[in-house]
């Protein structure tokens, strides 16, 4: 649904455009640096020459140390139900049994030496490389917490500065009108607290990319304000924790012959320089902004932190909530000035306008403006000449990303199954619908977004650890498990000695989530066989696994074409109805 309105809205953008393009400006622009700092202000810059040079030498030898090991790959990701190959090239690295999503792909972290695991990496080399890249990962949650904490101290004072001065003469209007009130109720401001800080900084994983563009034999040009060539095109970063941040260390390669442009007339950016894009989403009014990177820059991506506990916006939702309550959906004498000072204070904020004297309106109003702060920028990455590799560090939402988490809920769906104490025969303990409606959305999970999503990337975490095979050996166990469970729902459900009203609707919600595990299995099925999977190398090519046929049936309960099991459940539903 998200993907369909970003597509309506980027073909209505570019009709609206037609042959023009929007302004952007480079730091040879002189309003460059205040459009930074107004529109831009969440980018945060560090040179060069800011990071130790130890650092910089370290992390510089493990991107091509990863390279010489072929340990950068195009990734086979879905867009529009269609496979295609990213132009970078990319391998995530991070904290043990951390995963990262994007575009319908799951990335599997090559483990960095964390405290506690036993990792065996192929050579001693990529030991180090990882290990140079856990130690830049902590040097940036360092500075992103720096950041945050100056860009809250500014924060903390436009805020105040925005309610009790810039709209002074507004308050003195209506106050006139609506009573008097203590004058630094609407200043209240509470700092971020540091676990919140930690919260939004704690990097789990890095996701390293690759790029010679030279070797390239097309890249997308960038449609909005004539860039130029793109490598990475315009996008939200995905599946990251709310409001955190990201971190990004930039290196182009120095053997590179590739020069900077001298022309002082150049208009635009610089083609031979790497840049990062950033723009307003969906906005025509304002210009972009296009950012040289050079050798060891590191730039940080903020988002707004308005929370219920340490904003103005929470101290305003709850009196005004609280009012309304009292009330009982009318706005009493007593709520006014919150009321007034509400409004405004939106106003000023976001631009937001308000027509309505009705509290919930305006609550749902605002609550959409803080939810949609961190989804107002866009950026991309526009190519130079030169071979260039970045780490770009994130906080990846880990809630049902990790290995712990899938591992869990393998346990808890397990817990329905049990084994006869004489026979050793499995059975269930319930067949109520909603015990068999979590299982089998468990079972599902675990196939489609753990064992093929791992296999579809072939054999190419074996080029630098084995780590991730005895962790897919033990969800495989549990998924053959939860196939044994399938089976035993379908063994049941043809029994009549069931409470018929209890029976269909057991039924009902199996053949929903069958029939989804059907159309699944043949689009992975399918995906395996596309002539994009057919195109990458033979130790990157995808594996349809599990997979099995009719002659393996004899150690599987189920087959895996689900065709005639979904007949026969329908044909059943009918005879029941």
């Amino acid at each position: 649904m998200l993907s369909q309105q970003i597509r309506t809205k980027k073909k209505k953008l570019l009709e609206e455009l037609g042959e023009n393009r929007l302004p952007y400006l480079t730091p040879a622009d002189a309003d460059f640096h205040q459009l930074w700092k107004t529109k831009y202000s969440k980018l945060i810059f560090r040179k060069s020459d800011t990071v130790p040079a130890e650092l910089h030498q370290m992390v510089q030898e493990s991107f091509l140390t990863l390279r010489e090991h072929n340990c950068f790959f195009q990734d086979l990701v879905r867009i529009k139900e269609k496979d295609f190959l990213t132009p970078v090239s990319r391998i995530l690295i991070g904290n043990p049994g951390c995963t990262y999503k994007y575009l319908n792909t799951r990335l599997f972290t090559v483990p960095w030496p964390a405290e506690g695991y036993d990792i065996k990496y192929c050579s001693p080399q990529m030991h180090d490389a990882c290990k140079a890249l856990m130690r830049l990962n902590d040097y940036l949650h360092i500075e992103a917490v720096k950041a945050l904490q100056g860009q809250n101290l500014f924060e903390t004072k436009e805020i105040k500065d925005t309610t009790v001065i810039d709209r002074e003469q507004s308050f003195a209007t209506s106050l006139t009108e609506e009573g008097s009130v203590s004058k630094d109720q609407s200043s209240v401001c509470v700092p971020e607290d540091d676990r919140s800080l930690k919260n939004r900084t704690s990097y789990n994983l890095t996701l390293l990319n690759y790029m010679d563009p030279l070797q390239m034999l097309y890249l997308k040009q960038e449609p909005y304000f004539g860039m130029g060539n793109m490598a990475v095109s315009w996008h939200h970063d995905e599946s990251l924790v709310e409001r955190s941040t990201v971190a990004v260390y930039s290196y182009s390669c120095e053997d590179s012959a590739v020069q900077e442009s001298s022309e002082q007339g150049l208009k635009g950016r610089d083609p031979a320089v790497w840049h990062v894009g950033l723009k307003v989403a969906w906005d025509i009014e304002t210009p972009g902004l296009a950012v040289p990177l050079h050798q060891g820059d590191i730039y940080l991506m903020l988002e707004t932190h308005f929370s219920k506990e340490s904003s103005l916006t929470g101290i305003m939702l709850e009196a005004v909530a609280e009012c309304k309550t009292s009330r009982k959906g009318s706005m009493g004498e007593s709520c006014s000035w919150w009321w007034f000072t509400y409004r405004h204070w939106l106003i000023g904020l976001g631009g937001l306008v308000v027509s309505t004297t009705d509290s919930s309106t305006l609550a749902q109003k605002s609550a959409s403006l803080v939810d949609d702060l961190n989804m107002t920028h866009q950026h991309c990455v526009l190519a130079g000449l030169s071979p260039r590799f970045s780490s770009t560090h994130r906080v990846a939402d880990s809630s049902r990303g990790t290995l712990e988490y899938i591992l869990g809920q393998c346990e808890l769906a397990l817990q329905n199954l049990q084994t006869d104490s004489d026979s050793a025969a499995w059975s269930l303990k319930s067949l109520e619908a909603a015990v068999v409606k979590q299982v089998e959305e468990i079972h599902n999970e675990v196939e489609f977004e753990w064992l093929r999503q791992f296999w579809f990337q072939g054999k190419r975490y074996l080029k630098c650890t084995d780590w991730w095979l005895k962790p897919m050996a033990k969800l495989e166990e549990f998924w053959r498990k939860l196939e044994i469970m399938t089976s035993l729902v379908l063994s049941e459900v043809r029994k009549e000695q069931q409470i018929e009203e209890q029976r269909n609707e057991t039924i009902s919600c199996f053949l929903l989530l069958l029939k989804e595990r059907q159309k699944l299995r043949k689009e992975w099925t399918a995906r395996c066989q596309s002539d994009a999977a057919e195109s990458l190398p033979e130790d990157q090519k995808p594996e349809c696994h599990p997979f099995w046929t009719d002659d393996d049936e004899c150690s599987m309960p189920l087959p895996y074409d689900l065709e005639e099991v979904i007949a026969y459940l329908q044909n059943l539903v009918q005879w029941i109805e």
